[in-house]
């Protein structure tokens, strides 16, 4: 067995383990591999290996992660991620997680990195490791990574007769984003949410958003507050609709939200999110996720329930 560097050359061999070990709860599709574990330039490609066993065949990789990007969008160069690890369920035990974990460990390590993430990366799959990886959960805990809280992603299948209307509040504006506002709402970002919801709306432009993706709330000439929304003609895929492939039907996806700090305790996050919600139902969307959230008892006012749950967990190096 030896580590191969990260390479795309193996991309089929590697979205056929991933759905080989784990496809049956997170579908995986080569164009969001593609997306998420080789076109993101925060890959760390000494940190990142594909294990390949004496036969020349795929048995494991790791996807590990740091900022790398020029923009400044409040990303700590000293954190690191490890998107995935997988190792084929025949050849565990035997020491091949461990090699390839070690392996970025030590070049995050090399490369300023004080503190490791599992998921939460940019372009991320996971916020953390899915419960019904619980062998994962107990391996990764060995290693030495500590449990730091549970997440979930939520999910309302709505049927014909289910009202989900874009509300109407007086003095206040619910609508689609405009391109021709798009400077107005990164700046509404950038003044309220510096960090990942303005680096994420930042790539959705330079990817060819329009502002069909997002719900806002106007008050005069200023925005107060958002929803991200998704479905299958968004720009790229997506966190709340990667798993569409367990449905037959368009699956379509809301947040995160946020509403301006002046403006909060006025119900205005759960309009932006009923607008987002509404928006997609006018599109035709019947099955909504809402994903990486610990607000449940806000979201299960609108008749949203826990699809998936996930622990997360860090290491300091």
């Amino acid at each position: 067995m030896k580590l191969e560097s990260w390479n795309d050359r193996r991309i089929d061999a590697l979205v056929q383990l991933w759905n080989q070990e784990i496809g049956k709860h997170f579908p995986m599709r080569k164009e969001l591999f593609k997306q998420n574990s080789f076109e993101d330039e925060n890959i760390c490609e000494k940190a990142s290996a594909i294990a390949i066993d004496e036969e020349n065949h795929v048995v494991g990789f790791v996807v590990a992660k740091r900022y790398q990007e020029k923009k400044e969008a409040g990303m700590s160069k000293e954190i690191g991620w490890i998107q995935v690890l997988l190792v084929a369920e025949n050849r565990r035990d035997q020491g091949i997680g461990s090699l390839l974990l070690a392996n970025a460990e030590t070049h995050l390590k090399a490369a300023g990195v004080k503190q490791i993430l599992l998921g939460r990366d940019p372009w991320h799959y996971f916020p953390g490791i899915p419960m019904e990886l619980a062998e994962a959960k107990s391996w990764f805990e060995q290693k030495g990574y500590q449990n730091s809280g549970i997440e979930h992603d939520m999910i309302r299948k709505y049927h014909n007769d289910d009202v989900a209307a874009v509300p109407k509040i007086t003095g206040i504006e619910c609508q689609v984003l405009k391109l021709e506002d798009k400077d107005l709402f990164l700046d509404f970002l950038h003044r309220c949410f510096p960090g990942r919801w303005e680096y994420e709306a930042i790539h959705y432009f330079q990817k060819g958003g329009t502002g069909r993706e997002f719900a806002i709330l106007k008050k005069g000439q200023q925005i107060i507050g958002f929803c991200r929304m998704n479905d299958e003609k968004s720009p790229f895929i997506a966190q709340n609709v990667y798993w569409a492939p367990l449905f037959q039907e368009e699956l379509g996806g809301v947040g995160p939200l946020g509403v301006d700090a002046n403006e909060r305790g006025k119900g205005y996050g759960l309009a932006v999110v009923e607008a987002g919600i509404g928006f997609l139902r006018e599109r035709g969307v019947s099955r909504i996720v809402i994903d990486w959230t610990g607000l449940t008892a806000f979201y299960n006012k609108l008749g949203y329930t826990v699809w998936k749950s996930y622990a997360g967990h860090s290491k300091d190096l």
